[in-house]
């Protein structure tokens, strides 16, 4: 148990990154048509709308939630807020938007059980990777109750301490969260093991879309008219019944 604990939580998370980011990489390389979301907006818009809509703004504040929340040093955001605090915030706020997510991702997944067109025309990786979402996220609001009986802030602070250790290839001692409830460690590994299929699946387009706020820094686009050096009155439209 001892072994397969330091795997998952010294070994594990740098095989995920590196799947992670090399795999994406080879993808786009090579299989650049298959780099796109599939989407099934034509065969029933409806509860797409719904979903879609909760599920994006849901996770995407979770996401940027665990990344700010795990990787922010506690030297940083302990000027103004103690760690108290700061889980309380986390509890509430990723609450809220976790509940929105639920409903979002349950609809799509409704969608695409029930709904015979679209099921016969989705690929078992979309239902596939969409159950691994919810199951993660059910697990996460678990942690929930659990965090806010550990008011102080403690079990925040270690999995910051692993997450920030990870990521700058400091030495890990996974030993220090062999203590923590099981719905956390589930929570860990089920998490890197998404990074871990990431290039494999749909969720690819997740990097389309951050590289899309660079649009909006885009320079102008110069256009010019094919017509700017037509010499006056040339290809002028004519009066009705105008000479030759």
């Amino acid at each position: 148990m001892t072994t397969l604990h330091g795997f998952l939580f010294g070994a594990y998370p740098y095989v995920c990154l590196t799947v992670f980011l090399l795999g994406s990489l080879i993808r786009f390389d090579r299989d650049q048509y298959t780099w796109k979301s599939d989407s099934s907006q034509l065969l029933r818009p409806g509860l797409l709308r719904w979903g879609s809509n909760l599920f994006h703004v849901g996770i995407l504040f979770l996401f940027f939630g665990h990344l700010i929340g795990l990787l922010a040093p506690h030297a940083f955001y302990s000027q103004f807020m103690e760690a108290p605090l700061k889980q309380r915030i986390a509890i509430w706020s990723g609450g809220a938007f976790g509940v929105l997510c639920f409903i979002g991702l349950t609809m799509l997944i409704y969608r695409r059980i029930f709904d015979a067109r679209i099921r016969y025309t989705s690929h078992r990786t979309d239902l596939a990777i969409l159950v691994i979402l919810w199951v993660q996220l059910v697990v996460g609001l678990i942690t929930l109750p659990l965090s806010w009986s550990h008011s102080d802030g403690s079990v925040m602070l270690i999995l910051a301490d692993w997450a920030q250790r990870i990521l700058t290839l400091r030495a890990v001692d996974a030993e220090a969260l062999a203590g923590l409830p099981w719905p956390y460690l589930f929570h860990v590994v089920f998490g890197m093991t998404i990074f871990l299929l990431f290039p494999f699946s749909r969720l690819v387009h997740v990097w389309s879309g951050f590289a899309s706020v660079g649009y909006l820094f885009r320079p102008y686009l110069v256009v010019r008219s094919r017509r700017m050096n037509v010499p006056a009155g040339h290809n002028q439209p004519r009066r009705p019944g105008a000479g030759h």
